[in-house]
């Protein structure tokens, strides 16, 4: 019966300490390339879910408009549709009302929300740009991960916390992409 204690003792004890084990990894596993501190990082996940969920909660959200939400450093990006100009200025102001924002930008427009084809699109201009800025070498401590891309309707977003070097050469690796209408920076700049 001691030896039988002692093994669950043992094993209580493993199982603690590896709780902190992955505890310590998950912060160790945060993207090295990543700017941000871990703790913004999380703050930034928290922000899209409430407001995300804010969104879905709305019935008329969820019938009259299609919005994407990124979230980087505390500034909102909104894109997508809005069926008219009430209904966007309501997705704003959910998005304001969160706590830990520090800004939103509103890049949504008043129309039908995209079909799938336009969606399809959207993907595949963002996979494209993911694979040109990966062959960006030439910059020291440059990551291809420190950008975020969004593409809504053609239109590309990049977001992230770069040098403004980096930012120029991103711009101009990204304005070769035959298939874009328009290219809006929300850098957050270093220096």
């Amino acid at each position: 019966m001691k030896n039988v204690k002692l093994v669950i003792i043992l094993f209580c004890t493993l199982g603690i300490l590896s709780s902190c084990g992955t505890q310590k990894n998950l912060r160790a596993s945060h993207n090295l390339a990543e700017r941000r501190t871990v703790d913004m990082t999380e703050m930034d996940k928290d922000i899209t879910v409430d407001i995300k969920d804010n969104l879905r909660d709305d019935d008329e959200m969820r019938r009259f408009a299609h919005v994407n939400v990124n979230v980087y450093n505390g500034a909102v990006l909104l894109t997508g549709e809005a069926m008219n100009d009430a209904i966007k200025m309501k997705v704003v102001e959910m998005a304001r009302v969160v706590k830990h924002v520090k800004m939103v930008h509103d890049n949504l427009i008043v129309d039908y929300p995209s079909d799938n084809l336009s969606r399809a699109n959207d993907r595949r201009i963002t996979q494209n740009i993911r694979q040109a800025l990966k062959q960006i070498h030439d910059l020291p401590d440059f990551d291809s991960s420190l950008v975020k891309i969004v593409v809504e309707q053609s239109t590309v977003y990049l977001m992230g916390r770069v040098h403004r070097d980096e930012g120029t050469v991103v711009i101009n690796v990204v304005r070769l992409e035959p298939d874009i209408r328009q290219l809006v920076t929300v850098f957050d700049y270093i220096d």
